[in-house]
């Protein structure tokens, strides 16, 4: 069993990044030192919220986070160039001694491709080529390329990742099909973190049969989730100190189409956050374990909470929840 936390590194426009990387530093110096087993960081362009870039911000936490896995949950891959991803995405593994997760999505925000000049509809056969694409170039033979979206002739990559053949890749997906697309690829599913618990225990299921069937065998696979945690006294005492900060991070998602998290919120707020007493979220934590998830990524900073909340959240469950998950 893995813990791990994903950073929420959105902030109001004109906030001052400087100070805020700053606390994002000394916030996973607490994680590394609470046990914990990876950090990741999110991806967005042009975001209604100051969003600074996952690549340099990773990198920036390199010396700082021990031996953790430092990773993307996620990085849109359609919005950029596979040559281009493959030498950043090497250039970080061999920074951190071959500790990055390279996890990736699809994309969901209209105005993000549209600035970008790419047809939203492509999106997932751009994904899937560019992810194609980039491990070619990490064998580190030339790479002669016609496909749908880009061409390669001849060209070899400069920076090779330390892990062999590449870095893991996780995907993260929100429906059925996408969810079926990636067992059949044998990827491990990033389940994510705003959906009810009958919704993503479910989904898990189909996807191990169907990877099962398309003959990945699991010694060894990762089943990774986020969740949204807060560990307090009670579910009342965790929503008293978080609610209003997370509610309004997920608030912020409904110009972008998602107005469920306004119509939906109730059931979202019972059914979804990891919120509660440390037996609470021991027992939710053993639930979606038994389910199969093996690697929990938890958000435990939201818009407006002060860094220290966060850093009390993470200790509590470090102290409290998580040696009951480990030998």
């Amino acid at each position: 069993m893995k813990f791990g936390i994903l950073l929420d590194h959105q902030y109001e426009p004109g906030d001052d990044l400087h100070r805020r990387t700053g606390e994002i530093v000394e916030y996973v110096q607490h994680v590394r030192d609470l046990g914990y087993d990876s950090v990741f960081g999110i991806h967005h362009y042009l975001s209604s919220l100051s969003t600074p870039q996952p690549l340099p911000l990773l990198s920036r936490l390199i010396d700082h986070s021990g031996t953790m896995e430092l990773g993307t949950g996620i990085l849109i891959l359609p919005l950029g160039h596979p040559v281009h991803w493959a030498e950043e995405i090497a250039t970080i593994d061999q920074m951190s001694g071959g500790r990055f997760v390279l996890g990736i999505g699809s994309g969901y925000r209209d105005d993000e491709f549209a600035s970008f000049g790419i047809e939203r509809r492509t999106r997932v056969s751009r994904m899937n080529e560019a992810l194609d694409v980039m491990r070619q170039l990490w064998t580190g033979a030339p790479v002669t390329h016609k496909g749908k979206h880009f061409e390669l002739d001849g060209v070899t990559c400069s920076v090779l990742p330390v892990q062999r053949p590449h870095p893991p890749v996780w995907v993260g997906a929100n429906g059925p099909i996408g969810i079926a697309r990636i067992a059949n690829q044998g990827l491990p599913w990033l389940a994510p973190s705003n959906v009810r618990r009958n919704w993503a225990v479910g989904n898990l299921a189909d996807y191990r049969r169907l990877r099962s069937a398309a003959g990945f065998s699991e010694d060894g696979a990762v089943f990774p989730i986020h969740r949204d945690l807060c560990v307090a006294d009670s579910f009342d005492d965790a929503y008293a100190i978080a609610g209003e900060a997370v509610q309004r991070s997920y608030g912020e998602y409904v110009q972008y189409g998602m107005d469920y998290f306004e119509t939906q919120w109730e059931g979202i707020k019972e059914k979804a956050l990891f919120f509660g007493s440390p037996d609470d979220i021991a027992a939710k934590v053993r639930d979606f374990a038994d389910a199969g998830f093996n690697h929990f990524v938890f958000r435990a900073q939201w818009l407006g909470l002060p860094i220290a909340r966060s850093i009390e959240i993470v200790e509590r469950f470090a102290r409290e929840v998580m040696p009951r998950f480990r030998p």
